[in-house]
């Protein structure tokens, strides 16, 4: 089954110096100190820079197109130079595009710093952070920004803590079964259209799109809002996914796991996601199997697999040489029930 195309996956090339300050600022506390700044100044690269070398005068590695990061080490260089050699050692920063400059710490931006970022129209940001939990909140951020993202269509519910996406041809019922585990308490993430994001190397964080939300199409019915008809406690804006569950109508022809010894997975974004082929049939509770399988990919990250388990007690039992003298079934003791 292919359910990612080269079309769905999609990167950031850059956001603006704007978009940052507004959705950062309230994270690094972030508050802008220099007079008519270029708010549009473009930022593409999701890594930070302290530019110590640059300011000392050595340019050839410099990564002037990131956010620049002075902190103490920064700072306190530039105040033991004159006010001439703290005009050179700026400029040699100034004379590339940078896109912003960040002091952390709380340091005062020295006055030199101010007038030729006005003049190249530089914003200048301040922060009440110290320089490591700048970078590692900056950083974060930032990462959620420029991280792959792929497209895929499903439903993605949070059953028991377990992020569940179940996929499946157009009207198979994925949108019913989310349904079903949401009203037996379990969280919808997001319906139809469901945006995963990959974050660091191994996790693919789901969420929904702005405009969709929790909104749920049910065939027959039409749409829905899950918030408005279950509550806050039915939804959930982004969860990890953690298991993908094909839904397909039983076939015949078919092979379907019976013991659950192969374990398969889907490449997802170079992550490998645990993958489950699940046949619908006529009176098959497939919601209370959903459930089971939260719960047993559970048992499985503590520790306990069952399938293994079974296995290893029968291939026991079969070389017993007297499991032929032994009952098949023991009995309590005066049960006569």
């Amino acid at each position: 089954m292919t359910i990612v195309t080269d079309k769905s996956i999609s990167r950031k090339e850059f956001i603006t110096v704007d978009f940052f300050y507004n959705n950062a600022k309230k994270i690094g506390k972030l508050e802008l100190l220099s007079e008519n700044p270029d708010l549009e100044r473009k930022i593409n690269d999701q890594n930070l820079h302290r530019p110590g070398l640059a300011l000392a005068g050595f340019v050839d590695l410099f990564s002037f197109s990131r956010v620049q990061i002075f902190g103490n080490t920064e700072v306190r260089y530039l105040r033991k130079l004159s006010s001439e050699q703290q005009e050179k050692s700026l400029k040699t920063i100034f004379q590339f595009n940078v896109p912003c400059i960040i002091l952390t710490n709380k340091n005062k931006p020295l006055p030199i710093l101010l007038k030729l970022a006005k003049e190249k129209g530089v914003p200048v940001f301040g922060s009440p952070y110290t320089t490591t939990k700048l970078v590692y909140l900056l950083s974060d951020f930032l990462d959620d920004q420029f991280s792959q993202r792929i497209t895929i269509h499903g439903s993605f519910v949070d059953v028991y803590g377990v992020g569940i996406c179940f996929v499946g041809k157009s009207g198979v019922g994925k949108s019913e079964v989310a349904l079903d585990l949401i009203e037996r308490g379990h969280r919808l993430v997001a319906d139809d259209v469901i945006i995963l994001t990959k974050k660091g190397e191994g996790i693919l964080l789901g969420s929904g799109t702005e405009l969709a939300k929790h909104y749920m199409e049910i065939r027959g019915l039409g749409i829905i809002d899950v918030e408005r008809i279950f509550g806050i406690r039915a939804i959930r804006y982004q969860k990890r996914l953690e298991i993908l569950v094909e839904l397909e109508v039983w076939d015949e022809k078919t092979h379907y796991t019976r013991t659950g010894l192969e374990e398969k997975s889907m490449t997802i974004s170079e992550i490998d996601i645990p993958y489950i082929k699940l046949p619908i049939l006529p009176g098959k509770n497939i919601t209370v199997i959903s459930e089971v399988i939260a719960l047993n990919y559970l048992l499985k990250h503590y520790g306990y697999n069952a399938a293994e388990l079974f296995q290893k007690r029968l291939s026991e039992r079969i070389s017993d040489k007297n499991s032929k003298t032994q009952r098949v079934t023991d009995y309590f003791e005066h049960d006569f029930e």
